[in-house]
């Protein structure tokens, strides 16, 4: 026989020892503690008396059962045998106040399966219903052919008899009318009037010869239909002939099963619109993440590849949105067929800076515009064409310096062909392997110009053999790049250089479409005070009108004017020319690509996107840059920052300043950019500057009259720059005075003990001899004991026989009292040393 004990009884049955206790101490069982034993006996005993405490005898208060039993019978109307329908239904409740969530449960499934199954009897029930009816419909039209059969018989019998109308017009006499009965062969029927369709004229006859108003047949209100049939009017007369309606169902029943959504997402979604699209509490969704280690709010925006995560946690499907068919239904809606002509091709300078590229196109230009960029270097991409004897080409030249490997990247991507420059002295220097890196990444055809050719010191051979080195091999080593040594001041090699440009060219079979909308490329951008924006474009395709809607990255906008790189207005432009207009709303960023489109309100949506599109992301990488640096920066010290608002000319100048800026952070020091834009500082930028205690750089461009009083008010520390090297050089002086200066130590003298006594007043004193440098009173020492460090403190007295000194100079005695340290010995050695702090550079 199996035995228990309480403890594991009350775990079998899900009851608190306790209260097992006083049900068994109720039942009349000894147990009265939870390690007791309990047998089979004792547990059937017990059984028993909760049954009688809960069961017919006990409190009926406690459970009530109710039964119920219908039966209903439905009789056929052809005489058939009746069926019997009995439903039966149990039911029984029970008051318990401790009522668990399994028991909740089984009640909740058990409510859930009489109503199924009483939705299922009523089914049936409807089914039977319907099964009689059209029994009774069966019998009823078997009854009407039987009696027409038997009317036609006795019709023809009398016609035979009598020689009266023929056989058809009395069975279309006596036959019930029906609105859907055709004409015979010998009567065409008549229109149908409004209201009755489908009744024939013989119906109209019928209906004039009813009767109107009350008759004796129709005393109490009844009405005559078609068929001469009575039907009763509503009222208590209709309500006591009224049929008795069927049984109701519910519409909607409770889903058993969970429901798998679709969930659609974009590129990027906040929390509570993923929540929507999966019909969900907004914090059943933070609750996921949480659980995933991603903390997010109800208005956070989150990426796909997160919102993809959660939907597939809480076991939903996903679909991705295609966001860009706004703009793929704008695109498939321009033509660009038409006939491919020739055109010219347009070409970027690359190279070093000093290398001479500015000069070899002024050469070819015969202008100067090396003169007219501060401090001699190119600082914006150029953009021209030149008519040449050979034929039209364009140029784009871009600066030099380092800092503008962004601009020379763009550079090399809106370009047909690249010459690379590389000074006959100089030879391959660093920008130099970064243009050809970027050719190459643009899969763009370069031709070697080596300048300088007639300077002192020029070495071709160095030069050609260090462009190997970087697998740039001339065609007269067996390579297929052109090399042409030129000259800028005598224009020695031009022509072979523009030869090779263009038998480049017929290579590459430049084609463009010229009556298609233009295309292209934004090359720079900037806000003109008077003009508003202002974009340099590089036309690839098509031919750019005045009065053109320009879509060019986030911006748009109708051309308003059209000018060439001289300042001209000009009304059209084709393929491969620079032109730059007005009209945008905005400066586009350099390198972003345009089009035309004819839809002016089409091409706002789709900068509308854009901006939208670009602001979530931009958001989204905030929010996570910040998280990360929170993390990532706990348990740092903290970091110095420097707040600048940058403000310059043009686009391109402006994102080349903000890389050399924030190239120069460290994990000291760093460089915050509060704001940064094209045109003049504004007393806005100013405001802002003073609120986040910031210093206002302007490059090429200067500050309002509102603004200059406004910064001389406050005494906001406001910048001109012309060249960026003096940019770069003040901010990273200025990052260097907030880096936290070198603490070294530099030794300033070493005595030896040579004895030691004690003093009444100081303690142990040592006798010393200065060995080395100068002995100071109020400096730092180090006790040595064979050259290793044992204490290191203070003097506390430094004596020359009887006299206190502060200093005692080498090859001297003198009596040296340490501070709170009484362990000096013969031979040790006490070293003097100052602390000094040496200021740090970037």
């Amino acid at each position: 026989m199996t035995v228990q004990t309480v403890k594991i009884l009350s775990e079998l049955v899900n009851t608190p020892i306790d209260k097992l206790l006083t049900q068994m101490k109720d039942a009349g069982l000894p147990q009265t503690s939870a390690n007791q034993e309990v047998s089979e006996v004792e547990k059937q005993t017990l059984l028993n008396f909760l049954k009688r405490q809960h069961g017919d005898e006990g409190d009926s208060s406690q459970r009530i059962t109710l039964q119920r039993k219908t039966t209903s019978t439905l009789s056929r109307g052809d005489g058939g045998k009746a069926v019997n329908v009995a439903v039966k239904k149990k039911r029984t409740y029970v008051k318990r106040d401790d009522l668990d969530d399994e028991a909740q449960k089984q009640e909740e499934l058990a409510k859930r399966l009489a109503e199924e199954q009483a939705a299922e009897e009523a089914r049936l029930r409807l089914e039977a219903e319907k099964k009689l009816e059209a029994e009774k419909a069966e019998a009823a039209e078997k009854a009407r052919q039987a009696a027409e059969a038997n009317v036609v018989h006795d019709a023809e019998q009398n016609a035979s008899d009598k020689g009266a109308e023929p056989v058809e017009t009395v069975k279309r006499e006596k036959a019930p009318k029906k609105a859907s009965q055709p004409a015979t062969d010998n009567k065409k029927s008549t229109a149908v009037p409004k209201g009755k369709k489908g009744a024939t004229r013989h119906d109209n006859d019928k209906e004039k010869d009813k009767p109107r108003g009350r008759t004796p047949e129709n005393k109490r209100g009844a009405r005559v239909n078609l068929n001469g049939d009575e039907e009763v009017r509503r009222g208590k007369l209709g309500r006591k002939n009224k049929k008795p309606s069927k049984p109701q169902e519910h519409g909607f029943q409770k889903p058993t099963a969970k429901i798998i959504h679709e969930v659609a997402l974009p590129e990027s979604i906040t929390v509570a619109e993923l929540a929507e699209k999966m019909t969900v509490k907004g914090a059943e969704v933070i609750k996921v993440m949480f659980k995933m280690g991603a903390m997010a709010t109800i208005n956070q925006t989150i990426d796909r590849d997160t919102a993809t995560l959660v939907v597939e946690e809480m076991g939903h499907t996903v679909t991705y949105i295609d966001e860009n068919a706004v703009e793929n239904d704008m695109m498939e809606a321009i033509d660009y067929e038409g006939e491919a002509i020739k055109r010219a091709p347009v070409v970027t300078v690359m190279g070093h800076v000093d290398h001479g590229k500015t000069s070899l196109l002024d050469y070819i230009r015969t202008t100067r515009v090396a003169a007219g960029e501060s401090g001699g270097i190119t600082q914006h991409i150029g953009a021209y064409h030149v008519e040449t004897p050979h034929g039209m080409v364009s140029f784009l030249d871009t600066p030099g310096h380092a800092a503008f490997t962004s601009m020379r990247a763009r550079g090399a991507k809106a370009t047909d062909i690249v010459i690379l420059v590389c000074a006959a002295d100089d030879g391959v220097m660093p920008q130099t392997i970064e243009a050809i890196q970027h050719a190459r990444a643009a899969e763009v055809p370069m031709v070697v110009a080596i300048t300088k050719i007639d300077k002192e010191g020029a070495d071709l051979d160095r030069v050609k053999n260090e462009l190997v080195a970087q697998e740039v091999v001339p065609e007269e080593w067996g390579g297929d790049i052109q090399f042409v040594g030129v000259s800028a001041k005598s224009g020695e090699g031009i022509e072979e250089l523009l030869e090779a440009i263009l038998l480049q060219s017929e290579v590459l079979e430049l084609t463009a479409v010229p009556s298609a909308p233009a295309k292209g490329v934004v090359v720079e951008a900037r806000l003109d005070r008077g003009r508003g924006s202002v974009a340099t474009l590089l036309i690839q395709n098509g031919t750019l009108k005045k009065g053109d809607i320009v879509l060019a990255g986030l911006q748009m906008g109708r051309v308003r004017a059209l000018l060439d790189e001289n300042g001209k207005s000009i009304t059209s432009a084709g393929p491969s020319i620079p032109v730059e207009i007005l009209g945008l709303d905005g400066t586009p960023d350099a390198g972003e690509e345009f089009i035309v489109v004819a839809d002016e309100r089409k091409a706002r949506e789709v900068a509308n996107f854009r901006q939208g599109k670009y602001r979530e992301v931009r958001f989204a990488r905030q929010h996570s840059a910040k998280l990360e640096n929170l993390f990532s920066e706990m348990g740092k010290d903290e970091v110095r920052t420097l707040n600048v608002i940058l403000k310059a000319d043009v686009r391109g100048s402006l994102e080349a300043l903000i890389k050399s800026l924030t190239d120069l952070n460290t994990d000291e020091v760093r460089v915050n950019i509060v704001s940064s834009g094209v045109g003049g500082i504004s007393e806005t930028d100013a405001t802002l500057a003073l609120a986040s205690e910031a210093v206002i750089f302007g490059f090429n461009v200067r500050a309002d009259t509102s603004a200059k009083q406004f910064i001389e008010r406050e005494s906001i520390d406001l910048r001109y720059y012309s060249v960026i090297y003096n940019i770069i050089d003040d901010v990273k002086q200025a990052l260097s005075g907030m880096l936290s200066p070198d603490l070294r130590e530099e030794i300033q003298g070493t005595a030896e003990v040579r004895d030691v006594f004690n003093s009444p007043k100081f303690g142990l004193i040592a006798g010393c001899m200065v060995i080395e440098g100068t002995v100071y009173r109020n400096k730092q020492i180090r006790v040595l004991r064979d050259d290793v460090v044992i204490y290191e403190g203070e003097l506390e007295s430094l004596r020359r026989f009887k006299d206190a000194v502060n200093e005692v100079g080498r090859g001297m005695e003198c009596g040296i009292g340490v501070k709170n340290y009484n362990d000096v010995k013969v031979g040790d050695k006490i070293e003097v040393f100052e602390t000094i702090e040496v200021a740090r550079t970037l």
